[in-house]
């Protein structure tokens, strides 16, 4: 009977230790539709379907994704200090700026909000990562390279590293993206999985 006992709590201990260091890692992705599942069922957006490929592997880190379909730098601005409050967080993963893009926002007022964002992040020892995000070329050469350089100054001025934009490898793929040609098909999110796990591996 002690022999047995022993044997019970030894897999109680073994899988509690497994279950402790499987995610010992968590990543807030504060992102917008393209990382929502915009168009299909949350189950079928590459988020979950990342997440669940980590859980079968054994990961080092999980995915809390607290992304808006129509979500701004200042709507994500807004919502971090209250989504920190309740969530352990090691790593803050940005995919925003798109909306404000597509809004012609002012480029300098989109920096000032990705900064305060990363500040807020900062303050409470949270790693940030920056993805990029570009939008399409009919907002003009001048507004488009204004835009895409906010990414690039931002991630300087604060040291975080700079992600490529996830999207790219099925954008150019008209069968892989919704009608609008913004937002992935439910078909493309599996490939989405699989570049942004080898996007985050390399960047952790």
């Amino acid at each position: 009977m002690f022999n047995k006992l022993a044997l019970t709590l030894l897999i109680i201990f073994s899988t509690t230790f497994a279950l402790n260091v499987s995610a010992n890692n968590s990543i807030l992705l504060l992102g917008d539709s393209l990382s929502a599942s915009y168009g299909m069922q949350e189950k079928d957006g590459w988020v979950v379907l990342l997440n669940n490929q980590l859980e079968t592997e054994n990961a080092s880190y999980r995915i809390i994704n607290a992304s808006i379909s129509g979500e701004t730098t200042g709507g994500g601005l807004a919502r971090l200090p209250g989504i920190l409050a309740k969530n352990d967080i090691d790593y803050l993963l940005i995919e925003l700026g798109g909306n404000d893009g597509l809004r012609g926002f002012p480029p300098k007022l989109i920096e000032n909000n990705l900064l305060q964002i990363i500040e807020l992040a900062h303050a409470k020892n949270i790693k940030v990562l920056i993805s990029k995000v570009r939008i399409p070329p009919n907002y003009g050469p001048r507004y488009s390279k204004m835009f895409s350089d906010v990414f690039s100054n931002v991630a300087t001025q604060s040291n975080s590293p700079l992600l490529p934009f996830f999207i790219e490898v099925v954008a150019t793929d008209p069968s892989l993206m919704q009608g609008d040609g913004i937002h992935p098909t439910k078909e493309a999110q599996p490939i989405l999985a699989k570049e942004m796990k080898a996007i985050i591996d390399k960047a952790l």
